[in-house]
């Protein structure tokens, strides 16, 4: 504990009051001085005397307790640091420093670590080692006039430094201690462009180089799923544009891997990861619809309401051979385009719907073949059949019958039931949970039907029952393509909320989506979706058991995961991760990929250990830098204020010299008896001269 000892004053008057009379006074004894009055002196030592008297002036000794200086050390552990002796380095150095700093008097030494990268798929924090935000944030709590300096350890691979001293430092020294090799070399792949939406079906481009010390040209690997789709030899340094083509609507997860080059320092930034989100362009739906009843306008408005959908619509009301003596002014005023429709520009629409349609001449045997070849090929097709279904001219006797999954017996039931979800159905996404269905063991709460035309069942899976447990919805996979059938004209009962309605819209988007393949809809699907650390991996199946899946990781370690059922047909399994990368899944039967924490690409991408980031904030503030290769262990020195702060060797710390008050001596400077024996003997000695 010190001493200082100061003088004060504690005014009895305002400043300006004394400041007015002193004027006053001044001006009266310059007067006197003018007039040749005589004692004008001895006044004015009386008006000195009154004055310093009010201005009560004191002798103040303070007892004062030093306050320690603090020393911030951050200390930079990103991912980044984890490459080669880099992490050894910063330890040793950290030691030393505070082993050193721990030497000085008078000093406090605060130190803060920046921690690995958190696993953040899809986050908007900003990417990067943030190694100056962890500074700043920890000297919010360290007061200016107490901080020394600020020593950071890192491997220089630092991204939000700024383009000017920060404010918080308070004119300390930032000295920079840099860990790594100088002129190291690393090839990696930088992505420049990367789409983030595409249409199904069509090409998006991407765009990125490869950068590489050793030059020449690199073998580069271009994955969708996990699965490869392209490998190319690209030129090292050069721009490259990559065509690639949306497979599936969802989630697209794209690799790019560029080989290993002849100096690696990691492999990490050899791959980069996005994620493509496929969208359909507008669905081309044919309708064609027979003879009109009154479901045929539920199907036309269903889907025109969806602003997605494309129609065209034909209603064929008769055939040219049917003689029923119609004027032929009341006959269609166009041919119909059955070549354009069924041979040309068949493969242009996306799904076909025959709603009641029944065989005849109109469409030929052959434009069934070109359906039938199409469907196949990929294609969508949903047959809504009527009565007619159960007669000769039926289109199950037309090359269609190839393809349809449910055979008529000849029989039409007309007695009001509920559709109900069968067994297969609660496990099939199309019919899982729809609303209204109820619990499986109770009676839906949708409305009735009142017509089923009887068949059975030969291919693909029945989901939904009518009257007598027959089929009604019938689902099935036909090569590439999918046919569904319903086997009543009844469901526009519930459009029109007959018997309290029911779902009509859902079921039927559910179906369309089906056979459009959409992933959420797909009755075998295996599927894994990050989330932050966490893979969540779900099994869509119609089995009664789930198969295990086996993981395996970026590294190549393998793991095997058991489902637990969910709901009917449903598994999951949750896994926690901590290293970001492409997770591959197998089940045997089915693959899928996740991308989690996709690899920063700022944190990678450039691993080459720098001065040149943290140089324009060390020479900004006077401290030094050094790499800890050439200098593990620099000398600690306390400089002023103002002084240069750092060497080649040795980084210093600025002393503040701060205290805080402990205790407070106070002796008045003029005592009252002192102060009027003063103006007695100062009026006196006046009034004396003027007597003389």
């Amino acid at each position: 504990m010190t001493s200082a000892v100061s003088v004060a004053f504690d005014p009895l008057l305002p400043w300006t009051v004394l400041a007015v009379l002193g004027a006053i006074g001044l001006v009266l004894v310059l007067l006197g001085l003018r007039a040749g009055a005589r004692g004008t002196i001895w006044r004015l030592g009386s008006l000195v005397v009154v004055l310093a008297a009010l201005a009560n002036p004191s002798l103040i000794e303070e007892q004062r307790k030093p306050i320690a200086d603090v020393a911030l050390v951050v200390v930079d552990d990103s991912d980044s640091m984890a490459i080669g002796e880099r992490r050894q380095q910063v330890q040793s150095a950290r030691e030393s420093l505070k082993r050193k700093l721990g030497q000085q008097d008078g000093l406090e030494v605060r130190e803060v670590v920046l921690p690995p990268s958190q696993i953040q798929l899809g986050s908007e924090r900003p990417g990067g080692t943030r190694l100056i935000d962890a500074m700043r944030s920890a000297l919010i709590e360290i007061p200016p006039e107490r901080l020394a300096g600020v020593v950071l350890l890192s491997d220089g691979q630092v991204h939000d430094v700024p383009a000017g001293v920060p404010p918080e430092l308070g004119g300390a020294p930032v000295h920079a201690l840099i860990a790594g090799k100088k002129n190291e070399r690393d090839r990696l792949i930088v992505l420049e462009q990367s789409p983030r939406f595409g249409v199904v079906g069509r090409e998006v481009m991407a765009k990125f180089r490869i950068e590489d010390p050793a030059g020449g040209t690199a073998p580069v690997t271009l994955s969708v799923g996990g699965e490869v789709v392209k490998r190319i030899d690209v030129p090292v340094g050069r721009s490259v544009e990559l065509p690639i083509t949306v497979g599936n609507p969802g989630a697209n997860v794209v690799e790019l891997e560029v080989g290993p080059g002849p100096s690696e320092l990691t492999l990490d930034n050899n791959r980069a990861l996005f994620t493509i989100n496929g969208v359909r362009d507008r669905l081309r739906v044919l309708l064609v619809s027979g003879e009109p009843y009154q479901g045929e306008r539920a199907w036309r408005n269903l889907l025109k309401s969806d602003p997605a959908v494309d129609l065209v619509h034909f209603t064929i009301l008769r055939t040219p051979q049917k003689d029923d003596f119609t004027p032929v002014r009341e006959l269609s005023l166009i041919v119909f385009p059955m070549r354009e429709l069924f041979e040309q520009k068949l493969k242009e629409f996306d799904l076909i719907i025959f709603d009641r349609y029944e065989s005849g001449n109109l469409i030929t045997r052959d434009y069934f073949r070109n359906i039938t070849e199409y469907v196949k090929g990929g294609g969508a097709l949903l047959v809504s059949v009527g009565p007619v279904f159960a007669t000769q001219r039926s289109l199950y006797r037309t090359p269609l019958g190839a393809i349809l999954p449910g055979a008529p017996t000849g029989d039409v039931v007309e007695t009001g039931f509920k559709p109900k979800v069968t067994e297969i159905g609660q496990r099939h996404p199309v019919t899982a949970n729809l609303p209204q269905a109820g619990d499986p063991n109770k009676e839906p709460e949708w409305g009735r039907w009142f017509r089923l035309i009887t068949s059975r069942t030969e291919r693909g899976n029945a989901v939904l029952a009518g009257a007598e447990e027959k089929p009604l919805v019938i689902l099935d996979r036909v090569g590439e393509g999918r046919v569904a059938q319903l086997l009543s004209d009844h469901l526009w009962l519930w459009n029109r909320g007959i018997d309290g309605g029911g779902p009509q819209p859902e079921l039927v988007r559910r179906v369309a989506h089906w056979l459009m393949k959409e992933p959420d809809l797909e009755e075998e699907a295996l599927r894994a979706t990050a989330v932050g650390g966490r893979i969540e991996i779900t099994r869509r199946t119609l089995a009664a058991t789930f198969p295990q899946v086996t993981m395996t990781s970026p590294g190549g370690a393998t793991r095997t995961l058991d489902l637990r059922q969910t709901a009917p047909g449903l598994g999951l399994a949750v896994v926690d991760v901590d290293k970001p990368g492409l997770y591959r899944f197998d089940d045997g039967s089915l693959r899928t990929v996740a991308a989690v924490g996709s690899p920063d690409p700022l944190e990678f991408s450039d691993v080459r250990a720098t001065d040149a980031k943290l140089k324009p904030l060390v020479d900004g503030t006077g401290g030094g830098l050094m790499w800890i290769a050439d200098q593990s262990e620099p000398d600690i020195r306390t400089v002023r204020p103002g002084r240069a702060a750092g060497g080649s060797d040795w980084i210093g710390l600025r002393r503040n010299e701060g205290y805080t008050v402990a205790g407070i001596n106070q002796l008045p400077l003029l005592p009252g008896l002192l102060v009027a024996l003063a103006f007695l003997m100062a009026i006196a000695s006046a009034w004396w001269r003027e007597g003389r």
